[in-house]
Parts: structure tokens; C-alpha cells; sequence
């Protein structure tokens, strides 16, 4: 094979130079053809490369790779190499060590302590998500309900027939996708899919960016779990990475004995705490690697959205670190302008490529315009994490009722932002581990006060303005923290309480999707009155959520275990009015304290509106009402 015969073009050369060929996955990593297998792999630093696997018995004198010069590629075609082949890259640094390294663009690959590359055909698949592509193109996310359901796949739910071992996606999709589509959850967010060697990481120290996790089975079956979820109407988004990756000796740190996907200064190329390597996001073949990656997921997997991790550690320069850590800008400041320049092309890039899937950021801090266009001077993302209601509202929920009047402010905070960003409201993972509890088990009170109080909050989360994103076992009420190395605590649905909880997060999500009021207006200040934002004494918060189209749905929120009976409330405009949804109701293992019946409102002005209704609110109870 000579440059002229070569798959690799000049063309393909120059655009991953300049940092914008975006599909890169189609000229770096291995290529099947039928009479064998061409390989590509980036390392400018290298005195030599060769292709090793278990064709030539692991040896690196048997197909030493050609260099395409300065663009640091090199290549070559091994005859006879057939699917499933194992391989890695062998390398000698500029003085003479020896390295072994995974493909940073392999497709498939072995977990754990196995290593090792393997060959797939990406082009065997034939996909059956025609209707929701189409679909996904027509939709506006911002104007639609979005309720997510987050998932580790390796911990949902495991075969304990068979010692507890891992579903594999079949049997994910076999289970998860009915479970989650009964529930009314309208997107999967996946935890851990791309490859990565330590289980404990969940998926967050990534060696494999182009290859989904052999854990659970191969990629063409996890193409076709992203097809059964389409095919049931189910989206799915996939958690990225691309702010830090592991160093693990056969992933990219020092790839060929340089510094070559992050930066070589500690101070820029290393995170302290978490014990990972920073990208450098200023090299043009780096940025190139993860836009094409995001891409790649995009493009032939068919997903919905990706979930950019860790945003804030990749905006600032002294994340998590002390003074002297860290190398200012060259503008003096702490911000890092080349993870801007990245974040702000990885989303344009993105979107014009495939409009009707989004970018989601998790950043903490309180950085402007995250979601703003990139052309209106933003980041671009299409939505941030809501972390500021989360924290406040948790903080709030662990206050015993009887206090929770004097920290009010606590709970009505969030709208003072609330149109800022576009927000996802999340009750994520990183709420439930770590001796943080879960989400039952942060509610005070004694075990009918604890559901009541979940039940109140979910349902708070689910009117309050914002798409929702709430982690598994959640909905049920799981006992025990998260742990990855175990399954949900299905045996909880012996009890009525549980399986009353699962039954609102249900109710909850068809309210929602068929309440235009609850999701048309997330984003806009229209969608969301205030009617009483200061009952602190009662603990009792009144908001009304609104429609374009003149819809509008009632909220009641009684945040102590007393019933209010009597309580008047301020009407928009004439008519009956019923009962919605009741977090108290006995259907949800509640006390049963609800608003029966038709109420007509009364032409009594209350709470700056010209009519009012008079209802008794449940204990610890969220109460919708409307037409």
C-alpha cells in the first residue's frame, strides 16, 4: 500500500490538522474490508509504530505502520485480519521506551483488566427508528415535556439467577425500556456507556471514547437498544466526558511519550483530586478527536442528547485548586479560553448536524449563558443542570416541618433564575452516594412523614418550571445509598408505600406531558405566577403554571404535616375547577385528605387575582388543580 492507494486522503490529512474533520472515526482506528483490516492511528511523537494483535502472536516486528509525515498518522493494511480480532499499537517514544497502547478509535474493546482493542464492521446494522428520526427533526424540546429517567446500566437491575451478574443491553431493553415507557418518562439517560477499565469510576474515567462498554454486549446490540427505545418513544442520552480521561498505562496519557492529549504543565494537564489528565483543548487534532467523537455518537448510534460532564471544571483554570496550581490566561484571568472555544464549537458543530438532539452541560457555578446561542455570545449548550434548585431544594426538604417556616426563602429561590437558563431540574447519582443517603432517607420525620415528604417534593419538582431528570430507585423510595456494585432494591415493592410512590412518579409524568401548562413555558417568564410566594407562617407556597394557549394549572403546596383547611386561594378567571392530582391521596399511600368534588369560583378577589376558591390542603401535600 503507497499514499496513492491509501484510504486516508491528503484531504482527510488537512481537515484533522486544521481540527475539523468530523468524521474522524472513518480515517483513524481499524477499517475491515473483505480481504482484511486497515489501521490508523495518530501518534506525531512516535520514532515508530507497528500494529500488534493476536494475528501475529503480539508482535511488533511483524507490521510496522508507515508514517504519513508531519501529520504524525500512521497507517497500514494487514491482509487476512477478520471481525473480532484483537490488537493494540506498539510504539517506541523518540527515546527508544516501549509502549503498548489501546486504539484511542477503536469501536469495540475488552473491559477490566483486559485491554486489548477489537475489530467491529460499523456497517452491518440496519436501523428501524425511521418514524422517530423524523419525529425528533419536527420537535421543539424547549416547548415539549422532557422527564428523564437516569440509569447505571450495571446496577438497575441484575440476573440473580446467575450469581448477579450484568444484564447485557438485550435484557436492559427487554426490561428497561417497558418499566421506564409504563412510568412515562420520555428519555433514558445512560450512565458508563463508553469504554472504561474501573468499575468504580462509573463510566467517568473513560479509555475507550469510540467504543460502547463490552460489559453489556456488543455495539451493534447497543444500536439496537437505542433502536427498541426509539421504536417505544423513548429518546436516550448518553453521559460524555471529555473534561478529563484516566491514566491508565494502554489509554491516551502520554499516548506516544508525550504529552500529547493533554497538556504537559500539571498546573494545566492534571486534575489533583480526582487523579486524571486534563485535554489540551487548544491542540487542533485533540479538539478534532472529541467534536468528531460527539459526533460519532450522534451520528451512528442515533442519540437523542449527551450530558457534558463536569463543565465547570473544564470553564476555570483554578478548579480545584490553591494558590499557585494554577497558570492564568494569557489574558491574566482564571477562565479557560480554549475549553470555551471548544464547548462553543462542539455545540455549533453539533447542532448543525443534528438538529433535534441536544447538549446538555452539568456546571455548577453560576457562569452566564451556558444555554445561550453561541451566535447571542453564549456556550451554546441546548440546557444546563438546575444545581442551584437542587441544592437549595434539599437543604429545604431535610428541615424538620416545624422549622421549615423560618428558611421559606429556601424553597421559593429558584424562580428568581428560573428563566435565566434553560434548566433541567435533577435529582441526580452524585445525590445518593457518598453518605449523602437517598432521597427517602434525607426526609425527616418518622416513616409516614418520610413518603409524605418525598411524595410532596417529587411532585414539587414535576410543576415546578423546568425539564425533570430524576435517578433510579428514586421512584420507588429505595432505602439503602446507591451502590454500583449492586441492583435496586426491587423486594421494596412488598410495601405499599413504595409501590404508592411508583405510582404518583407515574401520575406525575402523564400529568405533565398532558398539561401543556406544566412544560409549554419552562423557559419563558409568561409561563409562571406567583400567587403567594410568602405564607411563611403556614409553610404553604401558591404558583399557577400557564400555557400560550390560555392554559393553566394550580398549584398548592402545604409543606407541613397540618392540614389547612379553609384555605383560600386566588383564581385567574371564572369557572369550576377540580382536583388534578393529590400527593395525599390514598392511591399513593397517603391520608386521603383531598379536594373531592367541583369547585366554582367565587367572585372574591384574593392573592391579586379577581376570583378564589376555598379547598382544604393536604398535610405534607402538593395539590394540582385545574379545568
Amino acid at each position: 500500500m503507497d499514499f496513492m492507494t491509501s484510504p486516508i486522503s491528503e484531504q482527510d490529512i488537512y481537515f484533522f490538522r486544521e481540527g475539523t474533520h468530523q468524521r474522524l472515526w472513518e480515517v483513524l482506528g481499524a477499517h475491515l474490508t473483505p480481504e482484511g483490516c486497515h489501521f490508523a492511528v495518530w501518534a506525531p511523537n512516535a520514532r515508530d509504530v507497528s500494529v500488534v494483535g493476536d494475528w501475529n502472536n503480539w508482535d511488533g516486528r511483524v507490521n510496522p505502520m508507515r508514517s504519513r509525515g508531519e501529520s504524525g498518522v500512521w497507517e497500514l493494511f494487514v491482509m487476512g485480519v477478520k471481525e473480532n480480532a484483537h490488537y493494540k499499537f506498539e510504539l517506541h517514544d523518540q527515546q527508544g521506551h516501549l509502549l503498548v497502547k489501546s486504539d484511542p478509535v477503536a469501536f469495540y474493546s475488552q473491559h477490566g483488566a483486559s485491554t486489548a482493542s477489537l475489530t467491529f464492521d460499523l456497517k452491518r446494522y440496519r436501523w428501524s427508528d425511521g418514524e422517530w428520526m423524523l419525529k425528533r427533526l419536527q420537535n421543539n424540546l424547549y416547548h415539549s415535556p422532557m422527564s428523564i429517567y437516569e440509569v447505571h446500566p450495571g446496577s438497575w437491575k441484575r440476573n440473580m439467577n446467575e450469581g448477579g451478574r450484568w444484564l447485557s443491553y438485550r435484557e436492559l431493553a427487554d426490561d428497561l425500556i417497558p418499566y421506564v415507557k409504563g412510568l412515562g418518562f420520555t428519555h433514558i439517560e445512560l450512565m458508563g456507556i463508553a469504554e472504561h477499565p474501573f468499575d468504580g469510576s462509573w463510566g467517568y474515567q473513560v479509555t475507550g471514547y469510540y467504543a460502547p462498554t463490552s460489559r453489556f454486549g456488543n455495539p451493534d446490540e447497543f444500536r439496537e437498544f437505542v433502536d427498541r427505545c426509539h421504536q417505544n418513544g423513548i429518546g436516550v442520552i448518553l453521559d460524555w466526558v471529555p473534561g478529563h480521561f484516566p491514566k491508565d498505562s494502554h489509554g491516551l496519557a502520554k499516548f506516544d511519550g508525550s504529552a500529547l492529549y493533554e497538556h504537559a504543565d500539571p498546573r494545566q494537564g492534571e486534575h489533583m483530586e480526582w487523579g486524571t489528565l486534563i485535554f489540551n483543548y487548544g491542540r487542533t487534532e485533540v479538539k478534532n478527536f472529541l467534536v468528531a467523537n460527539a459526533l460519532y455518537w450522534l451520528d451512528e448510534f442515533h442519540i437523542d442528547g449527551l450530558r457534558v460532564d463536569a463543565v465547570a471544571s473544564m470553564l476555570y483554570l483554578d478548579y480545584s485548586r490553591k494558590a499557585g496550581e494554577w497558570m492564568p490566561n494569557h489574558l491574566g484571568g482564571r477562565e479557560n479560553l480554549e475549553a470555551i472555544a471548544f464547548m462553543r464549537e462542539l455545540n455549533s458543530v453539533c447542532y448543525a448536524n443534528h438538529p433535534g438532539t441536544t447538549i446538555i452541560a452539568e456546571e455548577s457555578t453560576a457562569w452566564g449563558g451556558v444555554s445561550r446561542p453561541v451566535s447571542a455570545g453564549g456556550l451554546g449548550f441546548g440546557f444546563k443542570w438546575n444545581m442551584g434548585w437542587m441544592n437549595d431544594s434539599l437543604r429545604y426538604m431535610r428541615e424538620d416541618p416545624i422549622h421549615r417556616k423560618y428558611h421559606h426563602g429556601m424553597a421559593t429561590f429558584s424562580m428568581i433564575y428560573a428563566q435565566d437558563e434553560n434548566f433541567i431540574l435533577v435529582l441526580s447519582h452524585d445525590e445518593v452516594v457518598h453518605g449523602k443517603g437517598s432521597l427517602i432517607n434525607k426526609m425527616p420525620g418518622d416513616r409516614w412523614q418520610q413518603f409524605a415528604n418525598l411524595r410532596m417534593f417529587l411532585a414539587w419538582m414535576w410543576v415546578h418550571p423546568g425539564k425533570k431528570l430524576l435517578f433510579m430507585g428514586g421512584e420507588f423510595g429505595q432505602w439503602q445509598e446507591w451502590s454500583h456494585d449492586r441492583s435496586l432494591d426491587w423486594h421494596l415493592f412488598l410495601g405499599e408505600e413504595h409501590s404508592g410512590l411508583q405510582r404518583l412518579v407515574k401520575d406525575l409524568n402523564h400529568l405533565y406531558i398532558g398539561t401543556k401548562a406544566l412544560h409549554a413555558c419552562d423557559h419563558e417568564a409568561g409561563g409562571f405566577i406567583w400567587l403567594d410566594a410568602n405564607d411563611a407562617e403556614n409553610s404553604v407556597f401558591a404558583f399557577v403554571r400557564c400555557s400560550p394557549d390560555g392554559g393553566k394549572a394550580y398549584v398548592l403546596i402545604n409543606a407541613t404535616p397540618v392540614p389547612r383547611y379553609g384555605y383560600r386561594v386566588g383564581i385567574c378567571e371564572a369557572g369550576s375547577y377540580r382536583e388534578l392530582l393529590n400527593t395525599d391521596a390514598t392511591a399513593y399511600a397517603g391520608s386521603g385528605c383531598s379536594a373531592v368534588g367541583v369547585f366554582q369560583a367565587q367572585e372574591v378577589p384574593h392573592q391579586g387575582q379577581p376570583w378564589s376558591i376555598v379547598i382544604d390542603l393536604p398535610p405534607l401535600g402538593t395539590l394540582v388543580m385545574g379545568r
